[in-house]
C-alpha cells in the first residue's frame, strides 16, 4: 500500500529525516511514536503531498506521489489533525460535507455518506451543532468523519489525541481501532502516548534520529 525508500528531508540545512525506509501493508494499523522534533509531522506532510522538496521515493499503490496530482492524493488519503481544523461558522454536518464538495461530488452522495458517518462515529443527533457546542472528543469525531467522507484508502492522523483528556483520548483511539478492524482501512497514526498505544492492537514503530525502527 505504502512504500518509502531512502526518504530524506532537511530544514535550513539541518537533516530531519535521514534515509528513512518503511513499508505499510494494506489494512495495517500503524502507530508512529517519537519525541517532539523527531520528524513525525514532517513525514506526514510528505505523505499528504504538502511538500515535494524531499529526497528518496514514496509510492502509494505502486505509484510515486511525485506523479500524482493533488486531487488524486486527496481521494486516496484522509487526514485527522490534533487541532481538529473545523470551521467555526459551519455546523458539524457542514464541516463533514465540505470534504466531498471540494472534490465535486453530488449533494445526494455527500449527504448520504455524511449521515452514515455520523452514525458510525457516535454523533447521531448532533449534526446541526457548531464546533463550539461540542466537546473536544466530539469535535475530533467530526474531524474523523470528515476524513472518511471520500472513502479514502489510507487514513493519516497527526497527534489526534494530543488536545484531549485521557478518557476522550482512549475513546478516539478505540474508534480508530474499530474502523480499522471493521473496514480494513490502512491507518498511520502519529502519537506521543506510549501508554495509550500499548492498549490497542497494531504495529508500533518509532522515529529516532531521522529514521524509523520497529518496537
Amino acid at each position: 500500500m505504502i512504500k518509502i525508500e531512502n526518504l530524506k528531508q532537511s530544514y535550513l540545512g539541518v537533516p530531519v529525516i535521514k534515509g528513512l525506509n518503511l513499508e505499510i501493508q494494506k489494512g495495517e494499523l500503524v502507530f508512529l511514536q517519537g519525541s517532539s522534533g523527531s520528524g513525525k509531522s514532517t513525514f506526514l506532510k510528505i505523505l499528504n503531498g504538502y511538500t515535494e522538496d524531499f529526497g528518496g521515493e514514496v509510492w502509494i499503490e505502486n505509484v510515486s506521489i511525485r506523479k500524482m496530482k493533488k486531487f488524486e492524493l486527496r481521494r486516496i488519503t484522509g487526514t485527522v489533525y490534533q487541532s481538529f481544523e473545523l470551521l467555526e461558522r459551519k455546523t458539524a454536518f457542514e464541516n463533514v460535507c465540505l470534504a466531498g464538495e471540494v472534490l465535486g461530488k453530488s449533494q445526494s452522495e455527500i449527504m448520504g455518506r455524511a449521515k452514515e458517518l455520523f452514525e458510525q462515529v457516535g454523533l447521531r443527533g448532533k449534526e446541526e451543532r457548531y464546533p463550539a457546542q461540542l466537546s473536544g472528543g466530539e469535535q475530533q469525531r467530526v474531524a474523523i468523519a470528515r476524513a472518511l467522507l471520500n472513502k479514502p484508502k489510507i487514513l493519516l492522523a497527526d497527534e489526534p489525541t494530543g488536545n484531549l483528556d485521557p478518557e476522550n483520548a482512549f475513546m478516539i483511539m478505540q474508534l480508530f481501532s474499530q474502523i480499522n478492524q471493521q473496514h480494513g482501512l490502512t491507518m498511520l497514526i502519529v502519537t506521543h502516548s506510549k501508554e495509550l498505544v500499548k492498549t490497542f492492537p497494531g504495529r508500533k514503530i518509532r522515529m529516532e534520529g531521522g529514521i524509523i525502527r520497529e518496537l
